[in-house]
């Protein structure tokens, strides 16, 4: 059975014992000594002398990782799994069942089955709740139930499965699953090239590359590079991909940290692809790091128009430092500049509000691009022009969060059916039943409106008399009928998500792409940017 330990337990030592491989350490050399002593003393200590047995390993797991928590969220410890994860996501190709699955706490949810590959072929469909992997209980594992469905090509792996209620079983067949970084490109019309760039591995330079030759080929004399959704990934391909449209020589980033070694700049090493091809790059709330550096760096360089809504806002490099028994420390180590000197890092981790959540940066300094125009740092990259269907806000990100959005598409899914991508229609009556289905959720989440008047009442509690608490109380009531009224304010965003979660269950991120072409916000305004030379040349000029 696994024990239940504390989050603080022996967090203020270990901090200090892991400053071993960071640049305080000469200066500090006493004070760490001291504290990796007593921290040795203390865990040996407890370990011998606590009333019940302990487990070692799992209470340094739950301390270092714990002890992390505090500073970024991509400042972590690899155990052995975790390192081997992070090579197979870097390389674009691990052996498994092709499916993106959810954890949960006693069950995994398929979020998306990758076409044509063993999940897929044995009939999976997102919205499956997987609960036995051969005969382990998912509810009984204690770690990452999804590792158990990735192992060697050829193997077997029987799984359990609830959908719509109804048990089922399955038997699948492992096989290697290549990750790719260009999952789609095709030509909007006869001069528009579009491609889609969804994450930053080893594969992403050589594989648009490819894109941009081939759609070349077919008479490609424009181009929109999506990196929406796009988390990042290879600092290394990102400068890579820049590089496709810049010459060879041109500064795209640079690092700075308090370890010498790692303030560094980084050019371009090779001969671009296209110099000159009218280039629009589209981005949203989910295009993070690597985009960033890529959408940030066209922009400041006059390369690109930058299409969407405000990017992430990631302006942090990690690097993997190796400790004993396979382990590393993936640290962050600096923050990255775009060439106009401006640091897109929305989230300050060094300052935390009274709940303990990093602190949004809420002033911005201005920079210049090449040729003069206006940016800001500190909040993600600001498209040049905007997409109102593309903005996330508190509401959205709780539908999100719920769950909403993703269990009405699983609904929708066995209830409708199309033939084609091109049938596909999400009506107004099919967006008044997800509001019905959002009311039944009682889904909850709370506004920074809310958050103010809470900590307010509470704080002067003492002072206040019944009728001020049921005024409150009134107030709240509205705020949670406004919620709901929201749904409406916001239909534009929400159906976005909507249909790009629906679409997917029926024709897979091919046919998502191809409905893209005819019906995305993004896409058609870039559409017709590009087909307008002067607009295009003024936004950039």
């Amino acid at each position: 059975m696994k024990r239940l330990i504390h989050k603080k337990v022996l967090i203020p030592v270990i901090a200090v014992a892991f400053l071993v491989v960071g640049s305080s350490y000469k200066s500090d050399f006493f004070e760490i000594a001291k504290q990796i002593e007593i921290f040795t003393t203390l865990f040996k200590e407890l370990n011998m002398n606590y009333v019940d047995e302990t487990n070692p390993a799992e209470l340094m797991d739950s301390a270092i990782k714990n002890m992390l928590d505090g500073l970024d969220p991509y400042t972590r410890f690899l155990n052995e799994q975790d390192v081997e994860a992070y090579k197979i996501n870097n390389a674009g190709e691990y052996s498994g069942i092709g499916a993106l699955v959810r954890s949960y706490e006693s069950k995994l949810v398929v979020v998306e089955p990758y076409k044509d590959y063993p999940a897929d072929k044995a009939g999976l469909k997102a919205g499956d709740e997987i609960i036995k992997i051969g005969a382990i209980k998912v509810s009984d594992f204690d770690d990452n139930a999804s590792e158990l469905l990735k192992g060697a090509n050829g193997t077997s792996v029987d799984i359990t499965f609830v959908r719509q209620a109804e048990t089922k079983t399955a038997v699948l067949k492992r096989e290697g699953v290549e990750v790719d970084a260009v999952p789609f490109y095709d030509m909007i019309d006869d001069k528009t090239g579009y491609i889609v760039l969804s994450k930053f591995n080893r594969k992403a330079s050589s594989q648009t590359k490819s894109a941009i030759q081939d759609l070349k080929g077919k008479g490609m004399e424009r181009l929109v590079l999506d990196l929406r959704g796009n988390p990042g990934g290879l600092l290394s391909e990102a400068i890579n991909v820049t590089n496709l449209f810049v010459p060879k020589g041109e500064l795209i980033v640079t690092t700075k940290s308090k370890v010498k070694k790692f303030n560094q700049e980084y050019k371009t090493k090779n001969q671009p692809e296209d110099l000159d091809i009218p280039l629009v790059v589209l981005v949203d709330g989910k295009s993070a790091s690597a985009s960033e550096i890529v959408s940030g760096g066209l922009q400041d360089l006059d390369r690109a128009v930058i299409i969407g809504a405000r990017s992430f806002g990631k302006g942090l490099v990690q690097r993997p430092l190796k400790l004993t028994y396979g382990t590393q420390l993936k640290v962050t180590i600096s923050r990255y500049y775009t060439p106009s000197g401006r640091c897109i890092q929305s989230l300050d981790y060094w300052n935390r509000d009274e709940g303990g959540n990093a602190v949004r940066n809420t002033t911005f300094k201005e920079f210049t691009t090449r040729n003069g125009r206006k940016v800001q740092d500190g909040g993600g990259v600001m498209p040049d022009v905007e997409i109102t269907s593309l903005k996330s806000n508190t509401l959205i990100d709780a539908l999100q969060r719920n769950s909403i959005i993703f269990d009405f598409a699983t609904d929708f899914y066995y209830d409708n059916s199309f033939a084609s991508v091109n049938d596909f229609n999400f009506s107004g009556a099919d967006f008044n039943a997800f509001k019905d289905y959002a009311r039944q959720q009682n889904f909850s989440f709370q506004t920074e409106t809310e958050e103010l008047l809470e900590q307010t009442i509470n704080a002067e509690e003492h002072l206040l008399g019944p009728e001020v608490q049921e005024k409150y109380k009134d107030l709240l009531l509205a705020t949670n009928k406004g919620k709901i009224v929201a749904l409406d304010t916001f239909k534009e965003e929400i159906q976005k998500n909507l249909e790009d979660e629906i679409i997917k269950r029926y024709f897979y991120r091919d046919g998502l792409y191809s409905y893209y072409l005819k019906h995305d916000d993004a896409i058609l305004t870039a559409k017709e940017l590009l087909g307008n030379t002067a607009e295009y040349q003024r936004i950039l000029k």
